[in-house]
């Protein structure tokens, strides 16, 4: 019943589209510009450097208060299931800012929400090498698509090695639930991302700074 409770917090955060609405205030549906979806990426590029900011951080920020709403919770009734809760809340916002049902399930791509909720988590080491890699892929090649998805391949390779190595503490019994849980980020980011890849592939694929994706 807690992982239900918290996939369903998770995903009720996640209905806040912040670059939906944003571009709402602003006279703008950035879903029918440039990559088509409400993320931050889109929001850069197509209403410029404020606009994506806003987004961006909007976007995490929604995933850092669910993980702290969970944590609040069942912080004290089931403290070694909180690691466990947190990435069932990290997910719930993905899905909602993936597919927001009052959108007719388009939004985002979901690297935001990824990103507040691996800042939720709360461990530096795996927000450390996460996020190096993406910045890294995105100045070598400015490709933010390609950052993104070896960003949250890197992060489920981070979590598997990191409690591997007892750098990370999660419970035995959770263990392989956790594994699961964040292959599916992973897993959600490819496939948000698959027009990406084929452009990756053909060599069509935008780069940071043009003005569509």
């Amino acid at each position: 019943m807690e992982r239900i409770i918290c996939l369903v917090i998770g995903y009720a955060f996640g209905l806040v589209q912040t670059g939906y609405i944003y571009g709402r205030l602003h006279g703008t549906d950035i879903r029918k510009f440039g990559s088509g979806n409400s993320g931050s990426t889109n929001a850069l590029r197509v209403m410029g450097k404020k606009a994506g900011a806003v987004v961006l951080l909007g976007d995490v920020a929604k995933s850092v208060l669910a993980c702290l709403l969970v944590r609040v919770l069942f912080g004290k009734s089931q403290p070694d299931m909180v690691p466990l809760l947190v990435i069932y809340a990290g997910l719930g916002v993905v899905l909602g800012h993936n597919y927001p049902f009052y959108l007719k399930f388009k939004g985002g791509k979901g690297i935001a929400a990824t990103g507040g909720f691996v800042i939720a988590l709360g461990d530096w080491k795996l927000l450390v090498f996460a996020l190096s890699v993406f910045l890294l892929t995105v100045a070598v090649t400015r490709f933010v698509s390609l950052g993104s998805l070896l960003g949250v391949s890197a992060l489920f390779i981070g979590w598997v090695v990191f409690t591997q190595l007892g750098w990370i503490a999660v419970a035995s019994t959770y263990l392989a639930e956790t594994y699961v849980l964040m292959f599916l980020f992973a897993a959600l980011a490819f496939f948000q991302h698959r027009k990406n890849i084929v452009r990756l592939v053909k060599g069509t694929e935008n780069k940071l700074g043009a003005k569509k994706s």
